[in-house]
C-alpha cells in the first residue's frame, strides 16, 4: 500500500485537516463522532484502501482542524463536509458517518443530494423522532475534562478497562482525539436549525442505517428505525446484536461485512 497522505484544505473560512489513503479508486469519506477525530477510522481504512480512496476528515474543534471563533458558519459542519468534498474534487462519494458524523452524512444527503453516492449511517443521534430519545450508558460518563487530565498511556488504559472488546488498534487513535480535541467546539457549534423530516425526505440516495441494541448504550431504538425508514423509503435498516454506540469498535468482523458489502452493492 502506498503511504497515507495528509492534509489541509479551506472550507467556510476555516482549515480542516483530512487523512486520505489515495489512488484512482472510487472515494468513500469518513465522517467521525463527536470529540473523536479522522484516524480515529484507521482501522476502517486499512480494510477498504485496496479498493476505495478513503478520506478521514476532521470535523472542525476535533483533531487538527481548525474551530471558528464564534458561531457555527455556513451550513455547519454539513457545509464543511460538502466543502470538503467539492474543494477536493471527489466524484460522488460514499459518506460512512458514526454518531455526529452519521448526522452530518443525513445533512449533507439532505442540503446536497447530488453530491454522495450513497450514505452509510453508524448509530446516528434520532433527531427526526418527535422527541428524540436519550442514550442509556451502560458506565458512568467521564467527562471530557477528566480525560484531558490523563496522559496518553492512561487513557489507553482507562478505556480498555470499560470497552474490553475494543481491539488494541482502537484505542490509541482514541486517546489522541481525546488529546486534540478542542473544548471550543462545546461553546461555539451549533446545528443550524433543522427540520429533520422534511430535511431525510429530500434524500435520494441509496441509504444504509446501522443500528445496535439500546440497551447497550445505542442510540436508534426499533422505533426510531421504522420511522427512520418511513422518511427514507429507500433506506436499508441492519441490526448488528452485541454493540451498543460504538458499534463498528464492538463488532468489529460483521460491521465491516455490511459496510463493504453496502460499499459494493452502491458502487455503480
Amino acid at each position: 500500500m502506498t503511504p497515507w497522505q495528509s492534509g489541509d484544505i479551506e472550507v467556510n473560512k476555516l482549515k480542516l485537516h483530512y487523512t486520505r489513503t489515495g489512488g484512482d479508486k472510487p472515494p468513500v469519506v469518513l465522517a467521525h463522532g463527536f470529540s473523536d477525530d479522522g484516524l480515529c477510522w484507521t482501522p476502517v481504512a486499512e480494510l477498504l484502501e485496496a479498493d476505495y480512496d478513503v478520506i478521514m476528515v476532521d470535523a472542525r474543534g476535533h483533531g487538527k482542524s481548525d474551530m471558528p471563533k464564534r458561531g457555527a458558519g455556513r451550513g455547519g459542519l454539513a457545509g464543511d463536509l460538502a466543502g470538503v468534498i467539492m474543494g477536493l474534487g471527489l466524484k460522488r462519494p460514499a459518506v460512512l458517518g458514526h454518531s455526529m458524523g452519521a448526522a452530518t452524512a443525513l445533512g449533507l444527503a439532505g442540503a446536497y443530494p447530488d453530491l454522495p453516492r450513497a450514505i452509510l449511517l453508524e448509530d446516528p443521534p434520532p433527531w427526526w423522532m418527535p422527541t428524540p430519545p436519550g442514550r442509556r450508558p451502560t458506565r458512568p460518563d467521564i467527562s471530557l475534562v477528566d480525560l484531558k487530565r490523563k496522559t496518553r498511556e492512561e487513557l489507553i488504559a482507562h478505556q480498555h478497562a470499560h470497552s474490553a472488546t475494543w481491539s488494541e488498534a482502537e484505542l490509541g487513535p482514541w486517546a489522541d482525539s481525546k488529546l486534540r480535541f478542542s473544548f471550543d467546539f462545546l461553546s461555539r457549534n451549533r446545528w443550524p436549525a433543522v427540520d429533520w423530516p422534511v430535511l431525510l425526505k429530500r434524500i435520494t440516495c441509496p441509504t444504509l442505517l446501522i443500528t445496535a441494541d439500546a440497551d447497550m448504550g445505542a442510540m436508534v431504538p426499533p422505533e426510531a428505525a421504522t420511522i427512520f425508514r418511513d422518511l427514507v423509503p429507500q433506506a436499508k435498516v441492519v441490526h448488528i446484536a452485541g454493540a451498543g454506540h460504538s458499534i463498528r469498535r464492538e463488532q468489529f468482523a460483521q460491521y465491516m461485512e455490511i459496510v463493504k458489502t453496502f460499499l459494493v452493492e452502491t458502487r455503480r
